[in-house]
């Protein structure tokens, strides 16, 4: 009798156990259709995303620019993010006249790789085009030259030499406990202090990039001509006029109204619709 009872309990472990295995069997073929799943779609979606850019390239090249424009505009709408798409973008708004848009995407495309030469060219050339030639407020030269440093690279790029810098220390870290002499300890630990400084600034330069990034918005103007008003009501004074193609940073909106701010410190308020953001 103990042992029919004993059969019995093992038969219903096993059928538990056996259920449970199958539980643990459908997950994983479920997650495995639903890798495929998304693998399938991201695919679908990268070979959709070329041959639009090959279809808005091709009527690039064939001077139709508006056509070229719709399309790269439709990828751009569609959170597709890429220094290309940018440049082709900006390239065809030059082609036809419209200034502002230019600018601002080429600014999204160095913003994107700041050291992209074709880029920084041909938004040096957009500038040139400008009507406002706006004088930036004197600098201490350490701070041009932390400026310099600080728009050389992206976010992802000081994120990457911050993230080399740490692996090398911690490399040279290892290294120096199994360095077997007095003077092979003391070139790894000056070393060691000289790509730690290296590695502190840059993360303070990732830091500030990030920080710049999320409270710094900058803009451009995108219409032939846009009159500043001291406060954002239409019946306000005028300040000052700006023109299509100008870089302006925002610091406040009521409404339709947008504060901005100059590089040689005026302030003033314009409508939403007079600028783009980068």
């Amino acid at each position: 009798m103990k042992l029919q009872m004993l059969l019995l309990i093992s038969k219903r472990i096993l059928s538990r156990s056996e259920m449970h295995n199958t539980q643990i069997n459908f997950f994983k073929g479920l997650f495995f259709c639903v890798q495929i799943i998304l693998i399938f779609a991201g695919s679908l979606y990268s070979q959709n995303i070329d041959e639009l850019m090959q279809s808005a390239g091709n009527y690039y090249r064939n001077g139709e620019f508006d056509k070229a424009i719709e399309i790269y505009e439709q990828i751009r709408k569609d959170n597709y993010v890429g220094t290309s798409l940018y440049f082709n973008l900006a390239n065809s708004y030059y082609r036809i006249g419209k200034l502002g848009f230019a600018i601002v995407n080429y600014e999204r495309a160095l913003k994107l790789t700041p050291s992209d030469e074709d880029v920084k060219h041909n938004l040096a050339f957009a500038n040139f085009s400008t009507v406002d030639r706006i004088q930036p407020l004197p600098t201490f030269f350490l701070f041009e030259w932390w400026e310099s440093l600080l728009a050389s690279l992206s976010i992802n790029g000081w994120t990457y030499v911050s993230f080399f810098f740490y692996l090398f220390l911690m490399i040279l870290i290892v290294i120096y406990f199994f360095a077997k002499t007095i003077f092979q300890q003391k070139l790894i630990l000056f070393s060691g202090l000289g790509v730690l400084v290296i590695f502190l600034i840059a993360v303070s330069l990732t830091i500030v990039k990030i920080n710049r990034e999320e409270t710094v918005i900058s803009s451009v103007v995108i219409e032939q001509s846009t009159t500043v008003k001291t406060s954002p009501d239409h019946k306000s004074t005028d300040a000052f006029v700006i023109h299509e193609g100008l870089k302006v940073n925002l610091e406040d909106q009521l409404d339709e109204w947008i504060k901005i701010r100059l590089a040689d410190g005026k302030v003033g308020w314009v409508q939403k619709t007079s600028v783009e953001k980068i």
